[in-house]
């Protein structure tokens, strides 16, 4: 997926979440909250996997339950960063981040998969 698709698609959903978690919240214009999308995507692309591989044992024993809350500390972190370069972008605890990355998650599985191009060549019909 295009970079650009793939800040958008993460714009998207870390939009939804402020909408629909309490304690999730955004003040600005858009052009700020892409620059929080793209604080998001770094994030996740650099320190995720690394956290990931580190909680590896709480990740087995609690068969993949923990991945949740590793989520949900990646998207605190981004609040973190986002207030200290002041982009507005807040959320005010763990359940807050707990729930808003697995809204974030949600949307943005569900974006991708919808913008997912079809295969070329297209399978023969039946």
């Amino acid at each position: 997926m295009p970079f650009a698709v793939r800040l958008l698609v993460n714009a998207a959903a870390l939009w939804v979440a402020t909408e629909v978690v309490p304690g999730v919240t955004y003040v600005g214009g858009v052009v700020p909250f892409l620059c929080v999308a793209l604080i998001f995507g770094v994030i996740n692309a650099t320190l995720r996997p690394i956290a990931k591989v580190l909680t590896f044992p709480l990740i087995l024993v609690t068969l993949g339950l923990f991945s949740l809350v590793v989520n949900g500390l990646m998207l605190w972190l981004t609040s973190a960063l986002s207030e200290t370069l002041g982009f507005g972008f807040r959320v005010s605890g763990f359940w807050a981040a707990f729930f808003g990355s697995l809204v974030v998650s949600l949307v943005s599985f569900l974006l991708s998969v919808s913008l997912r191009p079809e295969p070329w060549p297209p399978a023969p019909r039946r």
